[in-house]
């Protein structure tokens, strides 16, 4: 009885012994998948944490764009309205330019006008007081007898004469012809009538007084006899 107690604790010894490593195996199993299920939790959410945080920033990102979007449209708008407001200005200093300008032109060609206009009336002025002095001249000559003709007197008083009538020929003074020639009121200042058969219909016999141009304008009308 004794032998068969002691193998029966024997045999009962090894079985606890194997109940504790079975227990130890099944708890190191539980831990570990414990362990798992904790890194697969963990794992999870952090996964989730970067699906989240990916979304914020993509959120942002969005919202970002969006403002920089309207931001953009409002400075576009707000530039292109700048540029309306420059070519505005622009135009208006280039209308003013042109304006200025073309009155600055009249303004010049005006006085320009002007001062020939007085400076023809001084020059015709002038010219108007020499012709007494020219027709002395020829009044003096034409009364020389020809006795004298030649004389060193009377051949100064002729170079006299051709320098005066060049001199003003210089100036575009010019004597207006007369005898001849048809009656022109514009050029002619009749004062005698006479029928004469040698001479047309109203044309100039005779010339009493000379007259003369300068450039375009006449100076003196010439003074004359018209005939028929």
């Amino acid at each position: 009885m004794a032998d068969q107690k002691k193998k029966q604790q024997k045999q009962e010894t090894p079985n606890n012994e194997q109940v504790a490593e079975e227990t130890a195996d099944m708890t190191q199993n539980e831990t570990e998948q414990t362990l798992e299920e904790a890194a697969d939790t963990s794992t999870e959410e952090s996964a989730d944490a970067d699906v989240a945080k990916a979304q914020e920033e993509e959120s942002e990102d969005k919202t970002s764009s969006e403002e920089n979007a309207k931001e953009s449209k409002f400075f576009g708008k707000k530039k292109d309205k700048e540029k309306e407001k420059l070519k505005e200005q622009a135009d208006e200093l280039n209308d003013r330019l042109m304006r200025q300008m073309a009155e600055f032109e009249n303004y010049r060609k005006r006085t320009e006008k002007e001062k020939q206009a007085m400076f023809e009336t001084g020059a015709k002025s002038v010219i108007e007081k020499l012709l007494p002095t020219v027709d002395n001249f020829e009044r003096g000559l034409a009364a020389i007898p020809e006795e004298e003709a030649g004389s060193k007197f009377v051949e100064g008083m002729q170079m006299i004469y051709k320098q005066l009538m060049a001199e003003l020929e210089k100036l575009e003074v010019k004597p207006i012809e007369a005898i001849g020639k048809e009656f022109d009121p514009n050029l002619h200042n009749a004062v005698m009538h006479i029928d004469d058969e040698n001479f047309g219909e109203n044309i100039v016999a005779q010339e009493l007084q000379k007259g003369y141009t300068y450039r375009d304008s006449v100076v003196r009308h010439s003074m004359v006899q018209v005939a028929n």
